[in-house]
């Protein structure tokens, strides 16, 4: 799965935050790392940690623009949630090419956008 990054939504954001969209985008970016490495350590212990990890990993994708991120942790969150593993499996193995992905296009958009 390619990684897709949604430019109108970055532009919302950037619009809608300002002076701080800069330190706001590169927070985001380590918060995909964390939530990343607290998602693969929870995996295997706390499957509802997990669940969670997956969700703010999804969500903080989406508000951003990162698309594939976004759908790849929404299906570990799904599969997760209907003990799926086959699907989480999957998904947990494009997630770091996801988020390294991910976060190299938006701070290449921040770099040409700012």
């Amino acid at each position: 799965m390619s990684v897709s990054i949604d430019n109108e939504a970055l532009e919302s954001m950037q619009s809608l935050l300002g002076e701080q969209f800069e330190d706001t985008l590169i927070f985001c970016c380590s918060e995909f790392e964390r939530l990343e490495n607290d998602l693969k350590l929870a995996l295997d212990s706390d499957k509802q940690e997990a669940i969670r990890h997956a969700h703010s990993l999804k969500s903080n994708a989406a508000q951003f623009g990162a698309i594939s991120l976004s759908s790849t942790a929404r299906a570990i969150e799904l599969g997760l949630i209907k003990g799926d593993e086959e699907t989480v499996t999957e998904n947990m193995e494009i997630i770091t090419e996801q988020v390294v992905g991910s976060k190299s296009q938006l701070l290449q958009w921040l770099s040409m956008n700012s």
